[in-house]
């Protein structure tokens, strides 16, 4: 297709890489809600289920559990935020990553300590930890700038 008489100067649409950037967006906003709904699920279960969830769950402990159902919910948010493309999601997600490192690392001080710990809960504050510096980098990298007055 010969775009030379195009109103742009023959310059390639954006449209195609706005599209992009709408597909990847969302698709991080799917991920972000289906990890939140999946983290209220497993925090509310082991604090507010069946005796057998809590034992199933082995030496947890019940501040990481607690800050784990109550970020879930602000995964759900910050999905919505994302997904709607809301500047303020930048702000929720780095929020968020600073919020589990911060936690991390004081289940860390505890673990080394002597408070017995779950090595699943390793594994599970780096998945959280990871995902959540991830995702604040991309929607905060590709926020359009302040404009000022």
């Amino acid at each position: 297709m010969d775009d030379t008489n195009a109103p742009n100067g023959g310059a390639p649409a954006a449209g195609h890489a706005g599209k992009t950037r709408t597909i990847r967006r969302r698709g991080l906003a799917v991920a972000a809600a289906l990890f939140g709904l999946l983290t209220i699920m497993s925090g509310g279960r082991v604090l507010f289920g069946p005796e057998a969830a809590r034992i199933a769950a082995g030496d947890y402990m019940p501040f990481v559990v607690w800050f784990n159902l109550l970020a879930g919910f602000a995964y759900v948010a910050a999905a919505w935020g994302i997904w709607q493309g809301w500047r303020w999601a930048c702000a929720l997600a780095a929020g968020i990553a600073t919020a589990t490192l911060v936690v991390f690392a004081i289940f860390g001080v505890k673990a080394l300590t002597g408070t017995p710990f779950e090595m699943r809960t390793v594994g599970a504050m780096t998945l959280r930890s990871g995902f959540w510096l991830v995702a604040a980098f991309l929607i905060c990298r590709s926020r359009p700038p302040a404009t000022s007055i």
